[in-house]
């Protein structure tokens, strides 16, 4: 079966066992795709490359939310009322 794999570097179960930095290190800032009996078991990420994702993540669902009240009544607002 033919897999489609997300990632540049791949690494072994047993080679990231062996040394999980090296493996994570050796992607260069970029994902590892860990294999199990050459399938994709997951990837391996530096903590860098994750905050990133989930900053555009929350990016693309604030985003979705402005764009769902852009139709919304718009309501005047006097600062010194508040």
């Amino acid at each position: 079966m033919t897999q489609l794999i997300h990632a540049r570097m791949t690494a072994s179960i047993t080679e990231l066992k062996k040394s999980p930095m090296d493996t994570v290190l050796a992607g260069q800032g970029e994902a590892v795709a860990i294999l199990n009996r050459n399938t994709p078991a997951f990837y391996c990420i530096p903590a860098e490359l994750y905050e990133s994702m989930l900053e555009q993540l929350e990016d693309i669902e604030l985003n979705q939310l402005a764009d769902a009240r852009s139709n919304q009544k718009r309501i005047q607002v006097d600062i010194n009322d508040l």
